[in-house]
């Protein structure tokens, strides 16, 4: 749904291109600055400051705990439920990373 006043705040924008209000600006024709989002910068300036990463980032780090535990292990039995823990975190990772595209 359109603000209610698009047409007249289109009207006023097209009045002031074409009495030359936009001329010459400071940094024009170049590309705009980074901005973070406006309306989740605090909740991203926490996540950062935490350290929070994307699902599949963790869930890869969480995989490669296992492989080290794999490599340090010689009991079969746990070798193979390892195994199997890898195969379901690689399924994981596969989805997490899907969703976070």
């Amino acid at each position: 749904m359109d603000h209610p006043l698009i047409d007249l705040i289109n009207q006023r924008i097209r009045e002031a291109e074409e009495a030359g209000a936009f001329d010459n600006l400071e940094g024009a024709g170049k590309p705009l600055p980074n901005m973070e989002d406006p309306e989740n910068a605090l909740i991203n300036r926490l996540i950062r400051e935490n350290g929070a990463v994307p699902e599949f980032v963790s869930l890869s780090r969480e995989l490669a705990t296992l492989r080290e535990e794999l490599r340090e292990t010689g009991d079969r039995t746990r070798r193979r439920d390892i195994m199997k823990e890898m195969s379901m975190m690689e399924a994981r990772i596969e989805l997490a990373r899907k969703a976070h595209r």
